[in-house]
């Protein structure tokens, strides 16, 4: 999952950064209001981690525009006041759901992979299709109940493609959810990566779709032909 966050404190920023690394998130981080708004407008991001005391344009303008362009982005509010009323402000204004300062890094990840679940319409954690058993948290990959062992650029093509099983997917559309700033992409990376998962789990599972790019189909209910 690429994550945009947005933190002027280099301090917790840098940890907020490392912490979700460590939980395999990709992370962009920037430091003012203007530059994260120029990002969700340009930017390929699963969710949003705001600090409303941004400089420039503050986190609750960043917010606020988000929400007025019709962007649809789960957006997590960094804040420091725990008082109910102000806690109502931010949900009201659009944001998906707030994590008080000092902030828990492992909540935090929680937090995030609940509202990108969410906004995929996933109701558990684990993402089941086709004998295939993906646990974001855990970065585990069952298939028909056996361990696969995957890279981590693997495991986020795969759930990536499980999250929008039944929509194809560009070549770019995948290069911008598995790489994050300044991480060199070869020209044939994606084409790589769905190579060693179908041979490692099923050379149909993934589908080509010739000049556009890959899909996974989305499972039939019971009862259609």
């Amino acid at each position: 999952m690429r994550i945009l966050l947005a933190e002027d404190d280099n301090l917790l920023g840098d940890g907020l950064r490392a912490g979700l690394r460590q939980q395999g998130f990709l992370v962009d981080w920037v430091r003012d209001g203007a530059t994260a708004q120029r990002e969700l407008a340009g930017g390929t991001y699963d969710a949003m981690v705001l600090d409303l005391g941004l400089p420039g344009k503050d986190g609750t303008e960043v917010l606020a525009d988000a929400r007025r362009s019709g962007l649809k982005l789960p957006i997590l509010v960094l804040t420091a006041r725990d008082a109910v009323p102000d806690r109502i402000g931010h949900l009201d204004a659009g944001a998906d759901d707030y994590i008080i300062k000092p902030v828990d890094l492992f909540e935090l990840g929680a937090r995030l992979r609940a509202l990108v679940r969410r906004a995929h319409g996933q109701a558990e954690d684990a993402i089941e299709m086709h004998g295939l058993r993906l646990l974001p948290a855990s970065h585990e990959v069952l298939l028909n109940g056996e361990a696969v062992t995957l890279s981590a650029r693997e495991f986020d093509l795969l759930h990536t493609l499980m999250l929008n099983a039944g929509r194809v997917m560009t070549r770019d559309q995948l290069e911008r959810r598995l790489y994050s700033w300044g991480q060199e992409v070869e020209s044939n990376a994606i084409e790589y990566h769905v190579h060693h998962l179908r041979r490692k789990l099923a050379p149909g599972l993934i589908e080509t779709v010739r000049g556009v790019g890959y899909t996974m189909p989305r499972p039939q209910r019971p009862g259609r032909a």
